[in-house]
Parts: structure tokens; C-alpha cells; sequence
């Protein structure tokens, strides 16, 4: 528990804070109307928990975790099955390798995570205090009371936070590749990313790639390489499906040293085909550090061998 994803958790289950669960696999526990063990698109691809206090200060935790969190205070215990990351009967949620990424919020800026999330369409439930505890200044109750419902937006959301960090909502009726997606919404950055990549997997694509699943208000996007390997303390670590449900990606230009993280996995189409299917016709979050220790440390980690 004093690892930083278990201390931070604890500040908020063993306290008294405000605070939105969502996950698109909570596998019954929570039950999810409309959903049997995970919730398919046009419901977003998207995990984690969000928490404020009165005055609407507090944190974003993005997760890759599917059933965790599922409870965000002891006063509501998750029924049936675990709350405690690696310990949920239901799925081994630390199989795979994972990421966690938190932020902290002023108001405004939970404001704009609020409107993002909605975007999405998340999965929570407004009325299951496991899931949802709300609170705190007017407006952003009105706004956590829109979450848990499929948004039928087919526009983006990009927003500059307090910190510097950009967040990028894509939603689900947005049909296009994930991270072609965030390439273009970043003026056509050139992207490496490692994601859950199986079925419906989205090739290596060129500047000169024909992307026939797109959304011309987007522009162009830049070149997006799928890392297959990557290397951490100097052993050599798979980064495709069966090793990595981690979704991180950084620029290939050192010019824009950004470190990405995101809910979205490199599954989908690019032929015209079926745009609906897979991650394209999902929704979810980017969140983009410019950050040059983090590029670094992020870039030598997805560094290796590279899909075609």
C-alpha cells in the first residue's frame, strides 16, 4: 500500500472527498445497465477516477486496469469481488502490464476533465455511491450529473490544463484510428505507441498512408509506428497483446519531446471497410506531457522492434 498508485488511493477510499469511478469492465460488480461482465461502443474505452474536495480542487487518475478501481470509499465496499488493485476475483487485472497516470486539478481544470469525460462516454453510474460521490461547487455537480450516458457528439475536445499538460477527448461517434487521430489533432505530430494491439490491429502507417476511415476537419496526420518490444532495465519486454495493456505513445520528433497517455488501443480500421469497428468507434481521453525526462524515459522504454 505505500507504493504512489496505493497511497493515493488510500487519501481517497479512507476519506471523505468527492468522486467519479468509470470503467468499461467493471464485470458485474458494479452491475452496469445495458452491459453483461464489460460495456462494448458506442460506450467509451476508458478507466480511472477523478476526486475533488469542496472548493473543486483535487486529481484526475487515468488507468488501464480493467474491474479497478470499483469503489471509491469504505462507507460503499464493492460487493462480491475485490477492490484491491491485483486482488479482484473476476479478471488478474496485473497480468498484463499496465500504466497509471494522475494530475492535479484546480477547478477549472476539473471542469474541462468533466466535459472530456462526457465526451467519452464513460461508464459509471450516477446513482451508485461505489461509483459516484458528488459534491462541491454548483457547476461541476451539474456536470457529473450528464456522466453515464452515451454522448452522441462526433466533435473533439481539446483543452490546455492549469499544468501545461493537453488533454484530448475523443468520442465515439468520431469514427477514425485512435492514435492517427491524436497525431492529427497535435498539427500532425509523428507518433510511436504502445497499446493493447490483437485483433483489428491498426499497421504502421506513413505520412503517405491513405487513411480512408478519417474526419478531413481533422487535417493530416503525421506518421504513427506500433512499437511490438521495448526494453526496461536492460531486459528485453513485449509490448503487444499478451504482454502490454499499458496505451502510452511519445513523439518521434525531438523537437515536441511529448509523452502520451491514453485509454485508446491501435485497434480499429484504416481501409474504409468497416470505420465502425473496433477502438475507432470508441471513445476516450490523451493526455500530453511535453516533458523532456519523460520523453526520454518514455522513449527508451518503447524503443525496439516495430510493427510493419
Amino acid at each position: 500500500m505505500r507504493d504512489p498508485v496505493g497511497v493515493t488511493f488510500d487519501q481517497v477510499y479512507n476519506n471523505s472527498y468527492y468522486y467519479v469511478i468509470w470503467n468499461d469492465q467493471f464485470y458485474d460488480y458494479p452491475k452496469i445497465n445495458g452491459c453483461s461482465k464489460f460495456c462494448p461502443g458506442p460506450w467509451g474505452h476508458s478507466k480511472g477516477m477523478v476526486v475533488w474536495n469542496d472548493n473543486g480542487e483535487g486529481f484526475v487518475m487515468q488507468v488501464t486496469t480493467p474491474s479497478w478501481p470499483a469503489s471509491g470509499n469504505a462507507s460503499s465496499p464493492r460487493k462480491n469481488d475485490g477492490n484491491s488493485l491485483g486482488c479482484v476475483k473476476t479478471t488478474n487485472n496485473v497480468k498484463f502490464s499496465q500504466h497509471f497516470f494522475a494530475l492535479k486539478l484546480n477547478k477549472d481544470d476539473l471542469i474541462q476533465v468533466l466535459k472530456a469525460l462526457q465526451n467519452a462516454s464513460i461508464v459509471t453510474d450516477i446513482t451508485n455511491k461505489q461509483l459516484v460521490s458528488n459534491g462541491g461547487p454548483s457547476d461541476v455537480q451539474e456536470l457529473v450529473n450528464e456522466l453515464g450516458e452515451k454522448s452522441d457528439s462526433a466533435t473533439y475536445m481539446k483543452f490546455k490544463l492549469s499544468t501545461g499538460v493537453v488533454l484530448i477527448s475523443k468520442p465515439s461517434g468520431l469514427h477514425v484510428p485512435p492514435w492517427q487521430f491524436a497525431s492529427a489533432v497535435l498539427n500532425g505530430t509523428p507518433l510511436r505507441t504502445a497499446t493493447w494491439w490483437s485483433k483489428n490491429d491498426i499497421p504502421t502507417t506513413k505520412k503517405s498512408t491513405k487513411i480512408k476511415c478519417w474526419d478531413d476537419n481533422l487535417g493530416a496526420p503525421g506518421p504513427v509506428e506500433i512499437a511490438t518490444s521495448g526494453e526496461w532495465d536492460a531486459t528485453t519486454i513485449g509490448l503487444k497483446s499478451g504482454n502490454n495493456h499499458a496505451k502510452i505513445g511519445v513523439s518521434t520528433d525531438s523537437d515536441q519531446p511529448y509523452a502520451i497517455f491514453s485509454d485508446l488501443n491501435q485497434e480499429g480500421d484504416i481501409s474504409g471497410k468497416d470505420c465502425s469497428k473496433g477502438q475507432n468507434a470508441r471513445g476516450g481521453t490523451f493526455y500530453i506531457i511535453e516533458n523532456k525526462n519523460l520523453f526520454d524515459s518514455v522513449t527508451n522504454l518503447i524503443a525496439g522492434d516495430t510493427a510493419p
